[in-house]
């Protein structure tokens, strides 16, 4: 019979992936929305509410410069998402709603993207075992509108529960997060432009209701390029472009070519289009060859590259001072990570309140492969994944995929770079693989005679349709469970659970985050250990006293507050914080605050948090607002810059501290020009030091720090404060 005789319409069943896609969105919006009144919290400030640079007064080029430029989170600024949160500014002040409702806005768009991804991941796993079944006839359409719908309805599932999983919480309500958000929205993208890119150059269809002409074809629209030279092209477009905008949002999106290489070995299989012209339906298709034009690909855009990076990073991952601001070190980060990895799968599947805590600052370290001994249970369980990646890869591609996502995603983040041990949002990505590796086998249709049924009501005049339908039904549970799941009500049921599990969890944590105190003591309760989760609980007591000594949370903050001093490996923000209330509010300050706070600051480097707390100590203290004893202070900043290269921040706040509290010029000056030493890129310290000497009435000197300010002036960024610099006296 003719293929057009028994080829569907276009109709109803394969809607429904999108309806289902569509509710998830709308649900999505609707348990979100419950956080979006919250507060800023933790790196939002420095990054944000801090930073003035984010807030500004118009949008001129110097301002967007000054604004890309801005960020203290990373070397490389991450100009994009910085400009996202002063475009933020522009249109609605420092209000946390309306930059939440941004962060929102991208999880729904991701959550689209990841349905279209899915949705691409599953045909062409389907496809490819559906001409393993039936073969490669040409000329013969096969007709399966209950196949294509169970694809949309599994990429529908697992789209919504990526956007509902409580891991992925933080990306969204965590306004600072919005860098991984807006990073991974261009990794998607660029994976599905080169899923796209790989079909057409292997002739494959856009969806499953076509069959491949898999010889490659000359097209009218690009001129005279092949569809496989097209599809090509578009491979090498989707993996570097996307890529390259990513990073300006955050250097995650750098992973793009290493996924699209995990997605190539996994499905695609390096393979050059298969030339059936001379095949019937009763022989084996001929052996494919690789496609080197893929191969060279992934050799200049991922091989060159890690190569060249590792050349420029290594020098730095094995130097001792790197890590001198760290409780651990590269061999000690390495094992405690093999845990850390362990616990996201758990975190991500199977969440609890205590495992998703928001701070993990109270992990403890592994300092060998057996303490603790599950270091050792973690690195073996993660070597048998990387074995049943392999073993699956021809068996049962999508879960192969799957956890090959997960583990990729976590080489940057979780390998030999000397950050944090832990974050959650860490995971936006590679929750995604976990799930392209579990719910396609929990979905999955059962009995292919089911799919025979419904390909003879709807056909019922077609004897072929239905000899037909079989093997795509095959092919399709095939690709997703190869047979070896075969009951589905305890599958259906699991899966049932699963998502209400992460819906109502992601729902009481999105109503926790809607309020600033709420939140504070949820996050305490989940986390007793954890230095950074009572010190919070005791911040946001201060916030709600308002500095009024009968205020019944400032009786509240103190009990916190010295819980968190004591626990183990606290920075001295609790002592800062407790020295800060009491000198507010004129109440007594105790010695033990002071020795605790000094003792911290000798006994190891400072770190970020330390920094900021001798920072707010002394605008506290410049502002008038504190009255804080200068032979403690002193103490404090001598006990900090002891300790080898110190900071430039650490050098400019006790700099500003020295000239504006203890009235030492001289000494002032000196720190800024150790300041500057130290950061030669970071034009703050210059100007400071410009305002110095003019207020010294040394002009001349004044006059060459200026010009070395100016080098400074990318994309006239620093027009304004130039302006105002050569305004002061003796300047004009």
């Amino acid at each position: 019979m003719n293929a057009s005789a028994i080829t569907p319409a276009r109709t109803g069943p394969t809607r429904a992936g999108w309806w289902l896609l569509l509710s998830a969105l709308v649900l999505t919006t609707a348990i979100y929305s419950m956080g979006l009144s919250g507060a800023y919290l933790f790196d939002d400030y420095p990054n944000i509410v801090d930073n003035p640079s984010v807030q500004p007064h118009d949008a001129s080029v110097s301002s967007l410069v000054r604004a890309a430029l801005s960020s203290p989170a990373s070397e490389f600024k991450r100009p994009l998402a910085s400009l996202s949160f002063a475009a933020n500014y522009l249109a609605s002040g420092l209000d946390p709603y309306w930059m939440k409702l941004t962060n929102l806005v991208i999880h729904l768009l991701n959550g689209l993207l990841v349905f279209l991804l899915s949705q691409a991941l599953i045909q062409v796993a389907v496809r490819k075992k559906a001409h393993s079944v039936v073969g490669a006839s040409s000329g013969t359409e096969m007709p399966h509108d209950a196949g294509a719908r169970t694809v949309g309805i599994i990429a529908a599932l697992v789209a919504a529960g990526w956007m509902l999983l409580p891991i992925n919480l933080t990306g969204v309500l965590y306004v600072v997060q919005r860098m991984e958000s807006m990073a991974n929205l261009f990794v998607l993208l660029g994976l599905i432009g080169y899923v796209a890119g790989r079909r057409r150059m292997l002739g494959m269809p856009v969806t499953l209701r076509s069959t491949p002409s898999l010889a490659p074809r000359r097209d009218l629209g690009w001129g005279s390029f092949s569809s496989s030279s097209q599809g090509f092209i578009f491979c090498l477009v989707s993996i570097t472009i996307p890529a390259a905008v990513g990073i300006l949002a955050k250097e995650t999106a750098v992973m793009l070519p290493l996924y699209a290489l995990l997605t190539e070995w996994i499905l695609f299989g390096f393979q050059l289009p298969q030339d059936t012209a001379t095949a019937t339906a009763s022989e084996a298709p001929p052996a494919r060859r690789r496609d080197r034009r893929i191969i060279a690909l992934f050799l200049l855009v991922l091989a060159l590259p890690l190569v060249l990076g590792l050349a420029w990073l290594l020098p730095g991952i094995f130097n001792s001072e790197v890590w001198a601001t760290r409780d651990f070190t590269l061999a000690t980060r390495l094992f405690s990570e093999s845990r850390i990895i362990v616990d996201y799968i758990v975190w991500t599947l199977l969440p609890t309140p205590a495992a998703l805590s928001f701070y993990h600052d109270n992990f403890h370290i592994s300092i060998g492969l057996l303490t603790p001994w599950t270091t050792l249970a973690s690195i073996v369980f993660l070597g048998a994944l990387i074995a049943l990646t392999i073993w699956l890869r021809r068996r049962y591609p999508l879960a192969a995929l799957g956890i090959a996502l997960f583990l990729g995603s976590q080489l940057l983040t979780g390998t030999i770079l000397p950050l944090e041990l832990i974050y959650e949002h860490r995971n936006y990505f590679s929750s995604f693989g976990l799930l392209l590796a579990i719910i396609p086998l929990l979905a999955a249709p059962s009995r292919p005679t089911v799919g025979v049924a419904s390909s003879a009501a709807a056909f019922p005049q077609s004897t072929e349709a239905v000899e037909q339908a079989p093997a795509l039904w095959v092919a399709t549970e095939a690709v997703l469970t190869d047979g070896t799941l075969p009951m589905a009500l305890p599958r259906y049921v699991l899966l049932a659970g699963l998502m209400l599990c992460w819906t109502a969890s992601t729902a009481l944590t999105a109503h926790s985050w809607g309020n600033p105190l709420r939140l504070a003591e949820d996050l305490a309760s989940r986390a007793p250990q954890s230095p950074r989760a009572q010190y919070e609980l005791g911040r946001t007591y201060i916030i709600n006293s308002h500095y009024d000594p009968t205020s019944p949370f400032t009786q509240l903050a103190y009990a916190p507050l010295e819980r968190s001093a004591a626990l183990p490996d606290a920075s001295i923000l609790p002592e800062q914080a407790l020295i800060f209330m009491n000198s507010r509010m004129h109440l007594p300050l105790k010695d033990a605050w002071w020795t605790s706070m000094i003792a911290k600051l000798k006994a190891r480097k400072p770190g970020v948090q330390d920094e900021s707390s001798l920072v707010a100590l002394t605008q506290c203290n410049r502002e008038q607002h504190c009255d804080l004893p200068r032979d403690r202070m002193i103490d404090a900043f001598h006990a900090a810059i002891l300790h080898p290269n110190p900071s430039a921040r650490l050098f400019a706040t006790y700099g500003d501290y020295a000239w504006n509290v203890l009235d030492d010029k001289n000494l002032g000056e000196q720190m800024f020009q150790q300041a500057i030493k130290g950061a030669p890129n970071e034009p703050a310290y210059q100007v400071t030091l410009v305002r110095m000497l003019v207020a010294q009435n040394r002009i001349a000197d004044a006059r060459t720090a200026l010009e070395r300010l100016q080098t400074l002036n990318i994309g006239g960024r620093l027009n304004e404060t130039l302006t105002e610099l050569h305004d002061l006296p003796g300047l004009r």
